[in-house]
């Protein structure tokens, strides 16, 4: 989830030091372009700015800018014009730890070769530096006051490659787009649904516990959300679920989920992971430490372990017949890890080709290829009463490029959102879904999800937020009821003892606007083989 903030977050390069630069010189095909910058400053805001510059006392010659980015075809000139225009950071303390980390490392690398000295050496460690002197004096910064207060007489910026980056984020958008077009057009059963209804007077409140664990000094802070009492007739035979929040999120965040989950007779454990939750994130945006990342991995893994082994041993009031793992974004990649499924050799090869250019269309393959040099930790042993597992807005395509549920014998519920541009549904949902080993494994995508409609925030000024309310999505609380509808139905599709399984069907599910589609494997390679390549 973080490393999707990061990049949303922090896209383009205000400042200006002694021996600010003047002078740009755009690159494009081998064809050099020497452009003053308080030109491109104007153009950026009156792109149809020939006689405008003249107004401005620039003359015949100052329009040659508007002339030269003139013969950008539109989509290009656009996108140029979108760079210049939008911030690279917004809040101070966080663009300070945000360039220590191992993300933000890899932005300055990318924007270092692509903004280079008139020798043509990268401008990687002058950018750190002239960013930091920025961040001390303003709080946001944009491409062009980046560009003016680097202390060179001229620049020169590879503008092919800056286009390749802009257009790479519109060929997302417009590939999630024709996807959903296409599925759309499959031929699946329409239901349309009510949000599930719930009496007050059984409306569960969570037990906070603290799990002594040896690899935590103060504790695995837990919420445990148990079935009302009487319990329902076949909660004997109901499992119990254990819910992993995603980077810097919090377990209250998945309360509503819980909650709903517990009047329905499952009990559930949620866990929150100090170092890389709600408390970490706002540690980072204020600039206290840096952004917790991939590192963090290998000790969620501990805390699920932990909490497997403490409710095993009757440690733990929580029953159930077997365990469901859900999971949010890197809590849905840790699911995947604690299922016992074990990620491919070569994710450092892979990660050369993946990330050879900046991955603005996937932001989580930053924090795969972060796992590279951190070390991929091993899988867990898969639980013996392992009954399912759900992942919101997941992703794992480095690690798995062959799928990963193919090696999960239980049935496994995948969803994504069509906006989601943190964890492409495409590149990581359908990619890991098939083959699906399990016939009872469902992949859903909703239309107009986002990578945050799971998670629930109960204030505006929650750290997520601050990064940019865009990136929460659309009536989050509406997804989450369509979320609910199906999560229940996947659960209760589960075979409980004697009883066979009742999968999920596939289907259009609609309810209150929200529209889910539902695939089995089937249906998920019918909508994959539609797709151009």
């Amino acid at each position: 989830m973080l490393v999707s903030l990061l990049i949303a977050a922090a896209l383009l390069p205000q400042g200006r030091p002694a021996a600010a630069a003047e002078l740009l010189k755009l690159r494009l095909d081998g064809l050099e372009i020497p452009i003053r910058l308080d030109q491109l400053q104007i153009w950026s805001r009156h792109p149809q700015s020939s006689p405008f510059l003249a107004s401005r006392g620039f003359g015949a010659a100052g329009s040659d800018v508007a002339v030269w980015l003139e013969l950008l075809e539109p989509d290009s000139r656009s996108d140029l014009l979108r760079l210049l225009r939008a911030p690279l950071l917004r809040d101070r303390t966080f663009g300070r730890q945000l360039f220590d980390s191992w993300a933000g490392g890899q932005l300055l690398a990318e924007l270092g070769d692509l903004l280079t000295t008139p020798a043509g050496e990268p401008t990687t460690a002058l950018l750190q530096k002239t960013l930091q002197e920025l961040l001390r004096q303003q709080r946001e910064v944009t491409a062009l006051s980046l560009l003016q207060a680097l202390p060179l007489p001229s620049l020169s910026l590879q503008l092919d490659g800056l286009l390749a980056l802009a257009q790479q984020w519109r060929q997302q958008l417009n590939r999630q787009r024709l996807a959903l077009r296409d599925l759309q057009q499959l031929v699946l059963p329409q239901r349309e649904s009510r949000p599930l209804v719930f009496r007050e007077r059984h409306q569960p409140q969570p037990l906070h516990l603290s799990l002594p664990v040896a690899h935590r000094q103060g504790g695995l802070p837990l919420e445990l959300w148990s079935a009302p009492s009487p319990p329902a007739a076949n909660a004997a035979s109901q499992p119990w679920l254990l819910l992993l929040p995603g980077l810097g999120s919090n377990a209250d965040q998945f309360g509503w989920l819980a909650s709903a989950l517990a009047r329905r007779g499952w009990s559930v454990v949620v866990l929150q992971h100090p170092g890389s939750d709600g408390e970490a994130l706002k540690a980072a945006l204020d600039g206290q430490r840096p952004p917790p990342g991939a590192e963090t991995l290998a000790v969620r893994l501990r805390d699920v372990a932990a909490v497997l082994a403490a409710q095993r041993q009757g440690l733990l009031p929580v029953r159930g017949d077997g365990v469901v793992l859900v999971g949010h974004s890197l809590g849905g990649l840790t699911a995947l890890l604690a299922a016992g499924v074990e990620p491919n050799p070569g994710l450092e090869s892979r990660c050369r080709t993946a990330i050879a250019r900046l991955p603005i269309g996937n932001p989580s393959r930053l924090l795969q290829c972060q796992l590279a040099s951190t070390g991929v930790p091993r899988a867990l042993p898969r639980p013996a009463d392992l009954r399912g597992v759900i992942v919101f807005n997941g992703f794992g395509s480095l690690l798995w490029p062959d799928g990963a549920l193919a090696a999960l014998p239980v049935p496994t519920l995948m969803v994504g959102g069509s906006l989601d541009l943190v964890t492409p549904p495409l590149e990581e949902q359908l990619s890991l879904f098939l083959p699906a080993a399990a016939s009872g494994s469902r992949l859903v995508l909703v239309e107009g999800g986002s990578h945050f409609s799971p998670v629930r925030m109960a204030e505006r000024e929650e750290a997520v937020f601050r990064l940019g309310s865009e990136l929460v999505g659309v009536d989050p609380v509406l997804v989450q009821g369509l979320l609910l509808g199906l999560g229940s139905d996947f659960l209760q599709g589960l075979p409980q003892g004697p009883q066979p399984a009742l999968p999920l069907p596939s289907q259009v599910r609609r309810q209150q606007g929200v529209r889910a589609y539902v695939l089995d494997e089937a249906a998920a390679r019918r909508w994959r083989d539609g797709l151009p390549p």
